[in-house]
C-alpha cells in the first residue's frame, strides 16, 4: 500500500493510503508506456504463474546451498603432536563458576 497523504490532528497523525496495487498495475496506470509495451508486459503478466515461480526460486536456492556445503566441506585433521587449543566459546563457558540464587 502506498501512502496517499497525512494529515494531522491535534498531535496525532492520520495516515491515508492508497489502494493496494501491484507494481505491474502502477506502471500500467503511469501511463509512461506504448500500446505495445502495454501489451507485451500484459501479455507476460497473464503468464506467471506466483506458486511455480516460488517452487523453481526455491529449487535453485536448494542448488546453491548445497554446492556451497559442498565447496566448504573440508576435513577435519588433527596432529597429534600438536597442543589443541580449546575453542573460546566453550573454553570461557567450562571456566566460569556456576551461578546460583541466594539460598
Amino acid at each position: 500500500m502506498k501512502l496517499a497523504r497525512k494529515q494531522r490532528i491535534g498531535a496525532r497523525i492520520k495516515r491515508v493510503y492508497d489502494v493496494p496495487k501491484t507494481p505491474f498495475q502502477r506502471l500500467i496506470a503511469s501511463g509512461r508506456l506504448s500500446t505495445e509495451q502495454e501489451e507485451s508486459l500484459g501479455q507476460l503478466y497473464l503468464t506467471l504463474n506466483p506458486a511455480d515461480l516460488k517452487r523453481r526460486i526455491d529449487k535453485k536456492l536448494g542448488a546453491l546451498y548445497a554446492l556451497y556445503h559442498k565447496k566448504n566441506k573440508k576435513p577435519l585433521v588433527v596432529n597429534p603432536y600438536k597442543k589443541q587449543a580449546p575453542s573460546m566459546v566453550t573454553f570461557w563457558m567450562s571456566e566460569q563458576p556456576e551461578l546460583r540464587l541466594p539460598a
